[in-house]
């Protein structure tokens, strides 16, 4: 078997052009090396130099084997290097993140362009899925950060805010409701209600506006955002999104939008990680609420 200290000695022999000075180079005694050649020469049978020569000079299988040597060893030398770094390296750190709202990734994947230019030794990755309950990813440790729209008192878990948003009525141009200046809760009552297909504790305008106010329209559910906006146009009902998801819809005219009550309907969103990992992920929810203030039209921040 051809070993690397084989072809370590074939390279000294054939660079120095002495069994001597190739035994100092390698650390080893001349006739170790010599009994090393032998017995690899034995192994191929054949010789691997002219020993007769001065300086010593490779027979065809000694180029054979050199040519080997000077492929194979500065690979070698290269992954030795790579894993010294490796090992000198800190660990690689993972990021997942978990998210319950469908029109986060708008303002969510810039920032997480944006922290990997920052840091590209952290791997993120998004949890797949729509999760009702991000919250337990957190605690059962399969995400690291978790976006949510309330901020839970639940021990072991930390908030961190990132904006408030409006939530607007959304109507077909030439609709009656657009005539109005603001919606009530009993003007969804006459209308088909087009959400996404989640829980109605998840919806705001059903939860805080339409429950309270014991009105339950008919309903309708679509999983894209640009699907419920062409329910919309197409006059198959009403729905309430945030002003920023669907700002450019607006701005071309595709759809109508108003208040949502006198005040209007707000919403907020919060960045939830574990407490016990203290600042680790500071400067990732910092800049999520960077990217959202710099990029996303009409939101605001928290009150505390």
């Amino acid at each position: 078997m051809i070993e690397l200290r084989h072809l370590k000695t074939i390279a000294a022999l054939a660079e120095t052009g002495s069994v001597t000075r190739a035994a100092g180079r390698l650390h080893l005694t001349q006739s170790a090396l010599s009994h090393q050649l032998a017995l690899l020469e034995d192994h191929l049978g054949t010789p691997l130099f002219e020993r007769q020569q001065r300086p010593l000079k490779l027979t065809a299988a000694g180029e054979k084997l050199l040519e080997l040597a000077r492929r194979m060893l500065p690979e070698v030398e290269a992954a030795r290097q790579s894993i010294a770094r490796l090992k000198a390296a800190p660990p690689a750190r993972e990021l997942r993140i978990a998210v319950e709202c469908h029109t986060c990734y708008d303002w969510l994947m810039p920032a997480m362009d944006a922290y990997r230019e920052r840091h590209p030794e952290v791997e993120q990755d998004l949890v797949p899925g729509f999760h009702a309950e991000p919250l337990t990813l957190l605690t059962e440790l399969q995400a690291d950060v978790a976006i949510v729209s309330e901020a839970k008192r639940q021990a072991g878990i930390a908030y961190h805010p990132l904006f408030a948003y409006e939530m607007v009525a959304l109507t077909a141009r030439g609709h009656a409701l657009a005539a109005r200046p603001y919606l009530a809760a009993g003007d969804f009552g006459r209308e088909t209600l087009i959400t996404y297909p989640v829980p109605d504790r998840m919806l705001d305008l059903v939860r805080r506006v339409l429950k309270p106010a014991g009105v339950n329209p008919p309903r309708r559910t679509a999983e894209l955002t640009a699907a419920i906006l062409q329910l919309v146009a197409s006059r198959r009902g009403i729905a309430a999104l945030p002003r920023w998801a669907v700002q450019t819809y607006l701005e071309r005219g595709y759809v109508e939008a108003r208040p949502i009550g006198q005040k209007g309907l707000w919403g907020q969103l919060y960045a939830a990680v574990r407490a016990a990992e203290g600042k680790t992920h500071d400067e990732f929810t910092a800049l999520l609420a960077e990217m959202a203030f710099s990029t996303l039209h009409g939101v605001r921040r928290i009150e505390a």
